[in-house]
Parts: C-alpha cells; sequence; structure tokens
C-alpha cells in the first residue's frame, strides 16, 4: 500500500490564509459592532471594538511565528483596521455623544476616521513588516479602543460616584481631536515588550502582559478606558520630558514624499506563488 502524498505547497497555501482569516473576523466585529450601537447596545458594540483589537494583535503574531507574512495581507490588515479601529469608533462615539451635539458636531467623527486612514497609510510605508520598539504615532488599535471602553467605564461605580458630574461631552470631543492629532504625529510609543524568563527586560514584559491580562479580565469595565488614557498620556510625557518630539527618519520621509515609480521589467513577486508581473514594485520589508 503507498504511503499518502504530502503536499507541502498546499499546507503552505492553508497556512497563508489563516492570519487573513484572524483579520476577516477583526473586520466582522467592526462591522457587527455599528450594527449594534443602531439598536443602542451600546455596552456590547464596545467590547466587539476590543474583540477586534485582540485579533488586529492575533494575525500579525500568527503571521510572523509562521514566517508566513504577505503584502496582500498587510494591505487587507490596514483596510480592515480603518473600518474596525475608524468608522466603528468614531459610529460608536456619533451615536452616543455627537449624534445631540448639534448639526456640526459629526465632523469630529470625520477627522477622527481621517486621522486613522492617514496613520495606517503611513505605517505601511514606514514601519510595516519591519522590526520595531516603537510605533510613530499612536497606534489605531489602541485609540479605537480607548474609545470604545469609554461606555463600558461609565457603567462602573467609580465613574457614577466620582466622575459623571465631569463635562463629558467637551472632554470627549477634546479625547477624538487629540486621538487624531497623536495618530498622525510623531511621537513615539512603544510597543508590547516581549515576555520572557531569561533577562530582567522579559521578566519585566511578562509582569506587564500578565497585569494586563488579570486586571483585564477582573476589572475589565474600570481597566481598560483609564489604561488607553495612560497609553496615550504615555507617549505626550516622555515627548515632554525629552523636549522634543522625535521626528521620522530621513528615509521614511522619503518615502512618504517620494513619487510611485512604475517599472516595465521589475519582479513583483507574490508571496504565496510568485508569479511575475508588471506594476508597481513593492518596498521591501513593507
Amino acid at each position: 500500500m503507498n504511503a499518502p502524498r504530502f503536499r507541502p505547497a498546499n499546507i503552505r497555501r492553508v497556512v497563508i490564509v489563516v492570519p487573513s482569516l484572524f483579520t476577516l473576523f477583526n473586520l466582522f466585529f467592526g462591522i457587527w459592532s455599528m450594527v449594534l450601537a443602531t439598536r443602542e447596545e451600546f455596552y456590547r458594540a464596545s467590547w466587539y471594538i476590543v474583540f477586534a483589537g485582540i485579533l488586529d494583535t492575533l494575525d500579525g503574531r500568527v503571521a510572523r511565528l509562521s514566517k508566513t507574512g504577505t503584502r496582500f495581507g498587510a494591505e487587507l490588515d490596514s483596510l480592515v483596521d480603518v473600518v474596525s479601529f475608524g468608522v466603528a469608533p468614531a459610529f460608536l462615539m456619533y451615536q452616543l455623544n455627537f449624534s445631540s451635539a448639534g448639526q456640526a458636531a459629526w465632523v469630529f467623527c470625520y477627522f477622527y476616521v481621517m486621522g486613522v486612514a492617514i496613520r495606517l497609510a503611513r505605517f505601511n510605508i514606514t514601519q510595516a513588516g519591519r522590526p520595531k520598539t516603537s510605533f510613530i504615532g499612536l497606534p489605531s488599535p489602541a485609540a479605537g479602543m480607548t474609545l470604545a471602553t469609554y461606555y463600558p467605564f461609565t457603567q462602573t461605580d467609580l465613574y457614577q460616584q466620582t466622575l459623571r458630574y465631569l463635562p463629558w461631552p467637551l472632554l470627549l470631543t477634546f479625547l477624538m481631536i487629540l486621538l487624531t492629532i497623536l495618530m498622525v504625529s510623531n511621537v513615539r510609543y512603544a510597543t508590547l515588550p516581549k515576555a520572557g524568563v531569561r533577562s530582567v527586560r522579559g521578566l519585566l514584559g511578562l509582569a506587564l502582559i500578565l497585569f494586563i491580562l488579570i486586571f483585564g479580565i477582573w476589572k475589565h469595565d474600570v481597566f481598560f478606558f483609564p489604561l488607553g488614557i495612560a497609553y496615550m498620556g504615555y507617549g505626550v510625557s516622555r515627548a515632554a520630558l525629552l523636549g522634543f518630539v522625535v521626528g521620522a527618519d530621513e528615509d521614511e520621509e522619503a518615502e512618504i514624499a517620494g513619487p510611485i515609480v512604475i517599472r516595465e521589467n521589475d519582479d513583483l513577486a507574490d508571496e504565496a506563488s510568485g508569479p511575475r508581473r508588471r506594476g508597481i514594485t513593492p518596498r521591501r520589508g513593507e
């Protein structure tokens, strides 16, 4: 009896698809959040944006661990993130706060979505696919989840007893403006540290991840919104203490401002199958 034949190429194609499935479920939760917001189910709508953020983290890690990151996956991820962390949080905030704030108040939601789109476009040409210890500008998932977790925070005793008397409509308007500015700024934000037990840095990373997991599960309603505000303020405080906002590197600025060059006979290698095409040559490391 002949042994079954293995097809590594087919297996690789399946593995390549897996990160994109995480990305598409990210989109699913972003759309579902907006549907629930129209039904005024704001609590569930808020947490579905957080679920989208978890899936956004997983798709990148799965792609790196399996070494199956593709240009298609990177572009799909950015398009989905505009919906899940741009449109969905903005729509949720519109339903919660801006729909009754005047006819022109929706413009703040538009500027926020615009900031997410610009931030992701810049990320694609400066940092996507490259090893990094910091993000240039506030990451859009962090901004989206900060807005999303506001409503669950309003249901806590801390908010009801001590914070409900603050001018929240004005504060939320200021928050959306600040998030928009930080996303398109050159303020640097640290990535989540790698966990490990072989170094002090790894142990600190492990402790931080465990801290977020424990309090995120135990006190999720009261924990995540202040965490988002603290992360947002971290970059601003760091820049202020250093006395300057770290600018983009020269090569990054050149990539942002430079023209798209179309060449006749260049290889545009598809990461999965590798066919030759004519078109725009991708930059290495995107």
